[in-house]
Parts: C-alpha cells; sequence; structure tokens
C-alpha cells in the first residue's frame, strides 16, 4: 500500500503492520514476467503499446513490466524502448468529499496515446473506484484503441464491473485487510495507530 493512501485511511497516519508474507521478490519477479508474456501475447509485441503506471502503487510495477517486456523482446535501448508514463487519478475520484484529495503526483503521459494499446497497471484491484478514475483522466490525454488492466493483485470486494486483463495473484482478503504491495514482496496486515 502506498504512503498516500496509509495516511488517508483509518487510523490516518497509521503504521501498517504485516500479518503475512503472500508472495516474497522471487514469486513477484515471476508474476510480473507472466503477465509481460500475456501482455506481449495479446498486444503482438510493444509497438502500439503504452503502460500508464497509476499514482502511487502501479507505477513502481509499470516500470518493472517496461524492464521485462523489453528484455523478452529483446530491445536495445532496454526498458526506455517501452513507452512509459504514470497518472495521478486524485481529482477524478468518485469519492471528493468523502475523504482527502491530495493530487501531489506527477501525472507524465510521454506519448499521444490515440490509437494505442494502453495498459493501465496498479499494484491492488480492490473496489475499482480508482480504475474506474483512471479511465475518466485517460481519455482527458486522447483516445486509445484499447484499454486494458494490469494489476499485481486482486483482492476482490468490487463495487464497480470492472475486471483485470493480466493478474499477478488473486488474493481474496477480508474487508477490512489490508494488502501492501512492492517488488520484494506482497503482505498480507492491517493499519495500527501509531
Amino acid at each position: 500500500m502506498a504512503e498516500r493512501e496509509r495516511r488517508m485511511t483509518r487510523p490516518y497516519g497509521g503504521v501498517f503492520v504485516a500479518r503475512s508474507e503472500v508472495m516474497n521478490a522471487e514469486e513477484v519477479g515471476r508474476a510480473i514476467r507472466r503477465m509481460a508474456h500475456e501482455v506481449l501475447e495479446r498486444n503482438g509485441g510493444v509497438g502500439n503499446l503504452v503502460l500508464v503506471g497509476l499514482q502511487t502503487g502501479g507505477v513502481e510495477i509499470a516500470g518493472a513490466l517496461a524492464e521485462v517486456l523489453a528484455e523478452i523482446e529483446d530491445l536495445e535501448g532496454g526498458a526506455g524502448d517501452v513507452a512509459l508514463g504514470t497518472l495521478d487519478v486524485a481529482l477524478y475520484r468518485d469519492d471528493i468529499g468523502i475523504r482527502p484529495v491530495l493530487p501531489e503526483e506527477v501525472t507524465e503521459i510521454p506519448v499521444d496515446i490515440d490509437g494505442c494499446d494502453v495498459v493501465l497497471v496498479d499494484d491492488v484491484l480492490f473496489t475499482g473506484r480508482t480504475i474506474r478514475a483512471a479511465l475518466d483522466a485517460l481519455v482527458d490525454f486522447g483516445r486509445p484503441r484499447t484499454i486494458q488492466l494490469a494489476v499485481m493483485v486482486d483482492r476482490g470486494h468490487r463495487e464497480l464491473p470492472i475486471r483485470p486483463d493480466y493478474t499477478g495473484k488473486n488474493l481474496p482478503t477480508r474487508r477490512d485487510e489490508l494488502v501492501d504491495v512492492s517488488l520484494s514482496s506482497v503482505r498480507l496486515g492491517e493499519l495500527a495507530k501509531p
């Protein structure tokens, strides 16, 4: 769970306390590699592909996915040859007024996305509201040919009809549990008062 989301989740400013490690670094790496192969198979390479990492948790996953895509495609420029952007959806959320709005992260889409195959990348898919906001935000930058969704963890509890195209791990959780994702681990736990 990204630091910004920790600050906005009750108890505000709480400390994440891990109860169990669900995936280690090797397993996260394998999941990213598998998702990269699935992305390439579905899209026929990286020529028309744009990865967009959602701030803040999806950016690191999108960067790792870009590196693996470049490695598999044997691109001379490495991950720099894979179009990679970032998107902060804070101002597009449907819960403005219910929780604090903190548009403090960078939105940068480095290429024209008209006619491209865009893969939104996030760390955890929960209610689907962040992805709905991302769809709204993305169309302000152009009209992609397709928009696909890659997430490291799908934890269920959807409130909107949104489903990932590429999933690192399906992880059933209770609503009150939190999932912390990084390239080194996926941990399950809860927030405690600092």
